[in-house]
Parts: structure tokens; C-alpha cells; sequence
């Protein structure tokens, strides 16, 4: 079992000793940001043309949905949302913080990054794992 949460996601990195971020690749032909590794760009098709780059901890909410029905062991309801990044880098996550309702949430509304539990899953050996989510900029 390790001390430190595991990451959720592979490009969720845990530093030792800094904060955790979202690493992403940028094409170095077009500048296109994609979460995840990759050797291609999913834009301009260039090859072995991406390098690895931290993700900014803020953006707008571009689209959502209330989910009322999941897996069994999954609260409902919850909000799973898609943010473009403050560089364009457009992810899915969940947004947090926020009542599951839609007079409670806008479009376009600024939203930060943040790193938590992922929701006390653990695996088979006790161990813990960190993911990331969305919650309204304050």
C-alpha cells in the first residue's frame, strides 16, 4: 500500500513535494493542447511532432450534464462537464460544488481545477488515488 494517493488517471502527475497537475501534449506543429499522451496531432495530423506540457488550473464550462442514473455504488445525481482550459485544452470532468440543477449553473462560467480524493475508491491492495475535478471559481 503506498502512503501518497496514486493518480486516478495517467496524466494526472503527483510530484513529490509539489502540487499535482494535469499534463497534456502540445503539438509542436500547429500549438494544438490535447489531454493525454499521444504521437500524433488530432488536428493537423503531424507526427512525432507532441511534447508534454502542465495544463493551467482554470477555464469556462462549455458544456455539462446532469447524470441521474450510473453504476451501482455511484451517488446521483452529478454533474459531468467539459472545460476548455484557459489554453484552449478542452477536458471532461466532473463539476463539483455546485447544486445539480441547471438554474445553478452557466455557460461560460469560470471554473478552477482541483485535486481530491477520488471519491474514497480504493483498489485491491488499500490504496488510495487522487483524481481531479471542476468546482466554480470562487
Amino acid at each position: 500500500m503506498s502512503e501518497q494517493p496514486l493518480p486516478a488517471v495517467p496524466y494526472l502527475k503527483i510530484p513529490e513535494g509539489e502540487d499535482p497537475y494535469l499534463e497534456g501534449q502540445r503539438c509542436g506543429a500547429c500549438g494544438s493542447t490535447f489531454l493525454g499522451e499521444r504521437h500524433v496531432c488530432s488536428k493537423c495530423g503531424a507526427r512525432d511532432q507532441m511534447s508534454a506540457v502542465k495544463l493551467p488550473n482554470s477555464g469556462k464550462l462549455y458544456s455539462y450534464s446532469i447524470v441521474y442514473r450510473s453504476f451501482p455504488g455511484i451517488a446521483v445525481p452529478y454533474i459531468s462537464a467539459i472545460v476548455d482550459l484557459d489554453d484552449g485544452t478542452a477536458i471532461k470532468g466532473n463539476l463539483i460544488n455546485v447544486e445539480p440543477d441547471p438554474d445553478s449553473i452557466e455557460f461560460d462560467m469560470p471554473v478552477d481545477v482541483v485535486f481530491a480524493d477520488a471519491l474514497g475508491r480504493k483498489d485491491a491492495d488499500g490504496n488510495q488515488y487522487l483524481s481531479y475535478f471542476f468546482q466554480p471559481k470562487q
